[in-house]
């Protein structure tokens, strides 16, 4: 009989180890300051992201207004509701030219004044650098306030200067044909900043060791801009460009304050048609909101997750070739 065999059950068991969920309690036990110090950001994103989330997804099958008790369940009536609604997909079709139109600008032009602004020689740098950044930091909806006065027809300092050099006045916000327009290029300066911070910190991923080899070996600027700062630089486009297809489907505020969705619907993205659904219409229908709000959710990860195929594909023909 071996020495195993003649133990008992509970020293075998001792014998053996620790079991997987002993080891695990005394991890999470010895990194119990860790989990309490989480422990207040874990209840607010609960209660702010996972609560809205899983709530929404309730709300969307109900006939609800927002307020009373009265809460029919019509299953997915209000799914087959938006997708018969043509406001909705035009909607849903603003958004996706603001995306298709800002967010190549962005990541860009973005690129271009990171690379001229890592020059730790050039003059002012961390001035232009903070200059750049400050619309970031400023409230969007303060920002939306304020671009309504720049580009009133009436007065604003946009159409004085027009009229000073002897053009008619232009109803930036006013027109259909202008008001989208206005509203992407006030976006895009309002958050050029975020994502040139994102690729002034990709640059400083790329090794002094390599451009110092380049400089060595004889190779000019362009050489070097293309041999080494362009393909260190290919990783982070695809987590910059998601990030900011992301945080331009968050234009809200900005829509909401400037032109409210309008004239004639031209700037009506889902975001700002969810919010009228749910609050600012005389027959609030929360649960149609709600509703939208989740198919909103869907194409969102939707586009990340198709941009990510992409990306994946395109990576794996390159390594083959």
């Amino acid at each position: 009989m071996t020495v195993q065999a003649s133990l008992t059950p509970a020293a075998r068991a001792s014998a053996s180890g620790p079991k997987p969920q002993d080891r695990l309690g005394k991890k999470i036990w010895r990194d119990r300051w860790v989990y309490l110090f989480l422990l207040p950001t874990v209840v607010l994103f609960g209660a702010y992201s996972v609560w809205p989330t899983i709530s929404s997804l309730y709300y969307s099958l109900l006939d609800w207004t927002g307020l009373g008790q009265a809460r029919p369940f019509v299953g997915l009536a209000n799914y087959g509701q938006a997708f018969g609604d043509p406001l909705f997909w035009k909607s849903l079709g603003v958004t996706m030219l603001i995306i298709i139109v800002t967010v190549p600008v962005r990541v860009f032009l973005a690129l271009v004044l990171a690379l001229f602004l890592n020059n730790p020689r050039l003059p002012f740098v961390r001035l232009l650098r903070t200059a750049f950044f400050v619309p970031v930091v400023a409230t969007t909806a303060i920002i939306g306030i304020v671009m309504n006065f720049i580009f009133d027809p009436a007065g604003g300092p946009v159409n004085s200067m027009l009229a000073s050099l002897g053009v008619q006045p232009i109803d930036f916000l006013g027109s259909s044909s202008t008001a989208l327009w206005t509203v992407m290029g006030v976006h895009v300066w309002k958050w050029l900043g975020l994502t040139l911070m994102y690729w002034l910190a990709a640059l400083q991923t790329v090794p002094n060791d390599l451009y110092e080899a380049a400089q060595i070996d004889g190779a000019g600027k362009r050489q070097t801009f293309f041999g080494i700062t362009i393909p260190m630089l290919a990783p982070f486009i695809v987590i910059i460009s998601l990030l900011t297809v992301v945080e331009t489907m968050q234009i809200f505020d900005l829509v909401q304050t400037m032109t409210g969705g309008g004239p004639f619907f031209s700037t009506l993205v889902t975001e700002v048609y969810i919010y009228q659904q749910a609050f600012a219409t005389p027959h609030p229908e929360y649960g149609y909101a709600s509703a939208m709000g989740v198919l909103l959710g869907i194409v969102t990860m939707l586009i990340v997750g198709t941009y990510l195929l992409l990306s994946r594909i395109a990576s794996k023909r390159k390594a083959i070739q």
